[in-house]
């Protein structure tokens, strides 16, 4: 007997007004379908994608991907992984960038990832103090990568002063205590599609029944993280709309109401 047809998110039947807070499409995984991807998204009730630009190369190379569409935004930052090469002029091509494109609109993703050890913890917080310092002299906001370091990344937060910052938590999958301390200083939470999943994943589901809904996004990560019924296959941002859907499921609200509530969080956060 064969498998029964994964559903299409355009099936959902979902308004205008959604956003993906937080895709990779300048990524060669996208190479061979960009415009269609982004065409889907459009179909399934996107109106906005914010795309991840890890570092001014990556910007450099890849904003002109997306000159036929504006309702994509960006950010850009240097992720903790290449925290080693964020130098002085590495610094002042962003700074130059962020003054001079409107389309960018937050710095990240910045903060701290002891899961892979590619780059010594000093020298990832460094990197991550550097950005933190340029996104307030610039007044925008931050969006935060995380991973087997929320500890450390939370004390450099508090000790630079960014308790009530306009802040992003970037591909959320803690437990309640640790949301209630991101609610608690006044930042956002953005869920991804793991929350979808069904096995070993109470702790995340609990804590989205309980953040409220004005510090919520949603996000795919593409091309990683695609949520249920996709799980291992490429993510893209129409697929969010499954992590929307899983989210109303657990809040007991109708999907609408989690697509409208979340997508205007995120032009609200972002300023679009």
């Amino acid at each position: 007997m064969s498998k029964s047809k994964r559903p299409e998110p355009e099936s959902l039947g979902l308004p205008p007004g959604g956003v993906d807070s937080h895709a990779h499409l300048d990524l060669e995984d996208f190479d061979e379908d960009r415009d269609e991807i982004i065409r889907r998204a459009t179909a399934t009730g996107f109106s906005q994608i914010i795309n991840v630009f890890l570092g001014p190369d990556a910007y450099e190379r890849g904003r002109g991907l997306f000159d036929a569409h504006p309702q994509i935004s960006f950010l850009m930052a240097v992720h903790p992984n290449d925290a080693d090469q964020l130098t002085d002029e590495v610094l002042d091509r962003m700074r130059a960038h962020f003054k001079a494109d409107p389309r960018l609109v937050g710095v990240g993703e910045i903060g701290l990832d002891y899961y892979w050890e590619r780059v010594p913890h000093d020298v990832q917080k460094d990197a991550f103090v550097r950005q933190l310092l340029l996104a307030r002299e610039l007044d925008l906001p931050v969006v935060i990568h995380s991973r087997d370091a929320n500890g450390d990344t939370l004390a450099v937060l508090l000790e630079q002063g960014f308790k009530d910052y306009p802040l992003l938590w970037h591909c959320f999958g803690a437990g309640m205590e640790f949301a209630e301390a991101v609610i608690q200083n006044g930042w956002h939470i953005s869920i991804p599609g793991p929350v979808t999943f069904r096995k070993n994943n109470d702790d995340v589901q609990a804590s989205v029944a309980r953040i409220p809904f004005e510090r919520l996004l949603i996000e795919t990560d593409s091309p990683y993280l695609a949520p249920e019924p996709w799980r291992g296959k490429r993510n893209h941002p129409a697929l969010a709309a499954f992590t929307a859907r899983r989210i109303a499921e657990i809040k007991g609200r109708p999907l609408e109401d989690v697509w409208r509530i979340t997508g205007d969080n995120a032009r609200r956060f972002f300023g679009l």
